[in-house]
């Protein structure tokens, strides 16, 4: 009789236990979701100011069309992925990354490119569309910076005694992180 009142203490407590690390492992899953939410949000507002950038740079200019058509065709291949985020996998967040970059490495040899237009420079909507865009991509890092905070929060109790258990059980799994592409270790090289 001991042995079985003593089986059903620590029974309740390990289920009291994981009670307790479910419902928080539920929340901690669902702000990583959210903040992933955030981070799409971040990328379609750069990829929203990409046709106006184009715009006004094919107005302003007799300009490199390759360029214009590296950045629209990289802007349509990265706002064409999306990622839900209940399946988020190391692989599929590697794979909107490569797309990102490549997006950005685009943008950049426009705005190296469009160093060489002087008239360009100077027009105000350029001014201010370039002015948008680096404020968006210093969104995006906040955002990133801010994803992997609580995916880090989420990571550490889907891993941490005694929640893991509740984890194992409803089959919670560790998120990946978002991490810099290898291409932006070397300092970017812009010759004019």
């Amino acid at each position: 009789m001991k042995k079985f009142a003593l089986f059903l203490i620590c029974a309740a407590t390990l289920f009291s236990l994981n009670s307790c690390s479910y419902n928080s492992l539920v929340s901690l899953d669902e702000q990583v979701k959210s903040q992933w939410g955030q981070v799409q949000n971040a990328y379609k507002r750069r990829s929203d100011l990409i046709p106006n950038l184009v715009s006004t740079v094919k107005g302003a200019a007799n300009f490199e069309q390759k360029t214009l058509t590296d950045v629209i065709k990289a802007r349509s291949e990265a706002s064409s992925m999306k990622i839900d985020p209940t399946n988020l996998t190391p692989e599929k967040l590697q794979e909107f990354q490569a797309k990102q970059g490549q997006l950005s490495q685009a943008l950049g040899r426009l705005m190296v490119v469009s160093e060489r237009y002087p008239e360009l420079r100077a027009t105000e909507s350029f001014k201010e569309l370039q002015s948008q865009l680096e404020g968006t991509e210093n969104r995006i890092s906040v955002e990133r910076e801010k994803f992997n905070a609580v995916t880090q929060d989420y990571n550490t109790k889907v891993r941490s005694f005694p929640s893991n258990i509740s984890a194992n059980m409803f089959n919670f799994k560790q998120k990946p992180y978002f991490q810099a592409e290898a291409a932006a270790q070397n300092a970017p090289k812009v010759q004019f």
